[in-house]
């Protein structure tokens, strides 16, 4: 496939990751990333979807699937008091949220719209690296869709997570499954697998520990694929309209 890696830094080093593209194989993802449970970003691997072309006109999706109604999240982040869900069409969920700069956000997120509208799941091409699995689960592929501002609280998944962006670039924060005290998870066995943390804006007055976490980030731009590990710690906010699609496997 002739995909290259992007080592990840740590913030306190570097702003962003500085380092020279490196020569990717399938063994090597599978020795160096899975089985050391260590991010990484690859590049040059999506180089043969369509979406990167067709879903950069938010009129492509209205064309193809405007009348069909998705659940969408309104609200800046499901952690807030305010945060709800909401039936709607495509056409007047990017009519009304993809372009605007005023009222709630709303975000079609974690959504499997590509087993709702199976012309979607043409543009992209499963990851040959979903193949290291553990279990014959099969891959759960989800759609995240919003305007600029969209935010993923820090949180962790169970499971193996190739997160592909398509449109748009997305600031992610990621730390190690060590550093899970030091972000202050939640208490309620609903949220336990989110923190109170803000990684943008900590407040050392409440959460102390946190200044001994070990923060990594990045800007994930078109074409980028980023591995996140099992129960490692992600952050994620749109810098732009973006159209991001998550793997998760086991």
């Amino acid at each position: 496939m002739g995909c290259c890696v992007r080592n990840y830094t740590n913030p306190k080093e570097h702003n962003e990751f500085n380092v020279g593209l490196l020569p990717a194989s399938m063994e090597r993802f599978y020795t160096d990333y899975i089985m050391q449970e260590k991010p990484v970003i690859l590049e040059e691997c999506m180089t043969h979807w369509p979406a990167l072309t067709k879903w950069t006109d938010n009129n492509y999706f209205i064309n193809l699937a405007g009348l069909r109604t998705v659940s969408i999240e309104i609200g800046k982040e499901y952690t807030d008091s305010e945060w709800t869900q909401k039936l709607i069409t495509m056409k007047e969920f990017i009519e009304t949220y993809i372009y605007q700069n005023k009222g709630p956000t709303g975000y079609l997120a974690q959504y499997p719209l590509f087993t709702q509208i199976p012309e979607l799941h043409e543009d992209i091409i499963e990851p040959e690296y979903c193949s290291f699995a553990e279990t014959d689960d099969g891959v759960n592929i989800m759609a995240w869709y919003g305007p600029k501002g969209t935010v993923s609280p820090l949180h962790h998944d169970p499971t193996k997570n190739l997160l592909a962006q398509v449109v748009g670039e997305k600031k992610i924060y990621l730390f190690s499954p060590n550093d899970s005290e030091n972000l202050y998870p939640y208490e309620s066995e609903l949220l336990d697998n989110t923190a109170r943390v803000d990684p943008r804006i900590p407040d050392l007055n409440k959460y102390p520990k946190y200044q001994d976490a070990k923060a990594y980030y990045c800007v994930l731009k078109p074409g980028q694929m980023l591995f996140i590990p099992p129960k490692w710690w992600h952050f994620v906010e749109s810098l732009s309209i973006s159209f991001s699609v998550s793997f998760w496997w086991t």
